[in-house]
């Protein structure tokens, strides 16, 4: 079975290369270049008509995940790095230590209760 003859199957006969008039316009845009600590660059492209104080003067770098800058020679430093903290000190962020003793004999209580070893009026 003879195909009808295009180089390439589903497009039309006299079909051309797309061009902008297919497309649409494309605005007028400008390259901004960050650079990071470790002297990654990144480019991010704005709108040209958009004002300079719209365009961020810091971004995250896909790259390292640090800060980038607009200034090769000066990048942003991390800022301070908070260590991980765990669920029990965001806990003791908020209870004092009597809050903390009466809630977990409140607890051990309950657990009690429910497993027999003492009655409610205990």
């Amino acid at each position: 079975m003879a195909s009808g003859g295009s180089a390439i199957r589903g497009s039309r006969v006299g079909a051309g290369p797309m061009g902008e008039q297919d497309r649409g316009f494309h605005a007028d845009r400008v390259k901004v270049s960050y650079w990071d600590a470790l002297g990654n660059e990144t480019i991010r492209y704005f709108a040209a008509n958009l004002p300079e104080e719209e365009i961020p003067d810091v971004i995250d770098s896909p790259q390292s995940g640090l800060p980038a800058g607009r200034d090769k020679e000066n990048p942003p430093s991390v800022a301070k790095l908070e260590p991980y903290k765990t669920h029990l000190a965001y806990v003791k962020e908020r209870r004092t230590d009597e809050e903390a003793e009466a809630l977990l004999e409140e607890a051990l209580q309950q657990l009690r209760i429910r497993r027999g070893k003492l009655t409610a009026t205990n």
